[in-house]
This record gives C-alpha cells, sequence and structure tokens, in this order.
C-alpha cells in the first residue's frame, strides 16, 4: 500500500532509539525524508547512518528537549538539509518511576519543559509552513497511562494527560488548514524504557526481572510486549494520505492491554 509520503520531510524526535528510531526507519522506508533528533548525538547519528544504509536522506541531530532556545536553530537546520517539515512525530522520554504526591515542584516544572512545552514549541514552530502548504500531520505519543493511569508513573501520568487536550484542541483549530492531529498510546513496547520499568518495579517488590516481565506479558491479551516497529507502522499509517480524514482521535498499539473501552 502507498502511503502517499514519499518525499515528504518528517521531523521524529527521540528518534535515536526504541519507538522513535523504529518510526524514522518506516519513515525512510516509505519515502520519506527523516530529521532525527535525539539528545544522544551517537543515538541519532546511528539512526541517520541506518537511514543513509537503505538509500535514504535523513539528518542526526543532538537536541535537548529542555532546552527551547535550540528549536530555531534545528528546525532550520533541518529546512536548509531536507525541506520545511511537513510530518512531526512528537516522542519525548518520561520521568522517572514516582508516586504522585510528595514530588519536588522543581522536578515537576523541569519534567513539564521537556514532555510538554518543547513538543507544544516545536509544534508551533513548523505549524505555519503546514499552513501555507495546506497538508501537515502531527502526531504525539504518550502513555497507557492516560487512558488508565498507571501505579508509581504518577508524574508521567498527570503530564502526559495535558497532552491529550491539547491535540484534541489543536486538531479543531488546524483541520480546516489540511493538517491532522493525532495522539498514538504505546502500550508494553519491548524498549529500553519497558526494561526500566520493570527493572524498576522488580527491585521494589523483591522479585525478579524475569517474574516482573512474565507477569506483565500475561496480562497482555496479545500475551507479550509489542515490537517497536509495531509502534512505528501505527505512527506511518497517522502520518499517511490514507490518514486524512482521521483527526483528533488516540490510537492505541497496546496488543489490548488497555482494559477500558
Amino acid at each position: 500500500m502507498d502511503l502517499g509520503i514519499s518525499g515528504r520531510t518528517a521531523l521524529v524526535l527521540g528518534g535515536g532509539g526504541g519507538l522513535g528510531r523504529a518510526t524514522a526507519i518506516i519513515l525512510a522506508q516509505e519515502g520519506a525524508r527523516v530529521a532525527v533528533a535525539d539528545i544522544n548525538a551517537d543515538a541519532a547519528a546511528a539512526t541517520e547512518a541506518e537511514i543513509a544504509a537503505m538509500g535514504g536522506e535523513s539528518l542526526g541531530l543532538q537536541w535537548d528537549l529542555a532546552d527551547l532556545s535550540a528549536i530555531e536553530g534545528n528546525v532550520s537546520a533541518i529546512e536548509s538539509r531536507l525541506g520545511p517539515v511537513d510530518i512531526l512525530v512528537n516522542i519525548t522520554g518520561g520521568p522517572p518511576p514516582t508516586p504522585v504526591s510528595h514530588q519536588d515542584p522543581a522536578t515537576w516544572a523541569r519534567q513539564f519543559q521537556a514532555m510538554i512545552l518543547s513538543v507544544i514549541a516545536i509544534t508551533d514552530r513548523v505549524l505555519p509552513g503546514m499552513r501555507q502548504r495546506k497538508w501537515g500531520r502531527i502526531i504525539t505519543s504518550t502513555s497507557s497511562g492516560v487512558v488508565a493511569p498507571i501505579p508509581n508513573l504518577g508524574m508521567s501520568n498527570t503530564l502526559r494527560m495535558s497532552l491529550l487536550g491539547w491535540s484534541k484542541t489543536l486538531a479543531r483549530e488546524v483541520g480546516a488548514d489540511g493538517i491532522t492531529a493525532n495522539i498514538i498510546v504505546p502500550g508494553r513496547i519491548a524498549t529500553a524504557r519497558i526494561t526500566q520499568l520493570d527493572e524498576a518495579k522488580a527491585s521494589r517488590e523483591g522479585r525478579s526481572v524475569g517474574e516482573v516481565s512474565a507477569e506483565s506479558e500475561a496480562s497482555i491479551p496479545l500475551g507479550r510486549y509489542g515490537r517497536p516497529e509495531e509502534f512505528g507502522n501505527g505512527v506511518a499509517f497517522l502520518a499517511s494520505e490514507r490518514a486524512a480524514y482521521v483527526t483528533g482521535t488516540t490510537l492505541r498499539v497496546d496488543g489490548g492491554l488497555i482494559p477500558t473501552v
């Protein structure tokens, strides 16, 4: 199936590893030019090199999302090298596992800037061009915790929830300009982040990581953790011409994990 994004320019935040890396590679396979942003310069360069080895066009950028002053320079570099951004994939790191209560306000503020304000500010930077061209895709990854809050991920559950309200509101504001805005919710996808969470739970509960992981997989109707490329396929669909009438919605890529309708 031709997704209709060949020749488009995509910016994938968090593209150096896990969900972002898989997404960047899949978009490149579909013919998009892909800017790969990651706080780890080596990770961004590795994804860029993999795309280049496939014959794709890519640009790796070391990008600390908490530094809002870096946005203009980085987006300008993408525009100069690859062209204006047509597809924005917002994937941010998550805060450490914590209860929601008794957290340092400075930590709340720091995480809000890195996870929320960065997404809003980068989107605002690329939106005028999308509006001018009458085409754009804004896809924001959150967490299954925005549907069913996850114990001991208090900050993540709280902060990511704000992205749902923002994305839904944005979809109504930009729809007439040919731009869609959607949320994608990963369940338990086999990434370093999930390994970290399993290890933290095992440490808290005095159990082995293997036991925790097996219990977690047993709670998923498909009986396994997802593969990063399965998440990337969901992003690619939302980025495509095929999804032109899909906006203001939430796509779950969770193997049936989330128990609510």
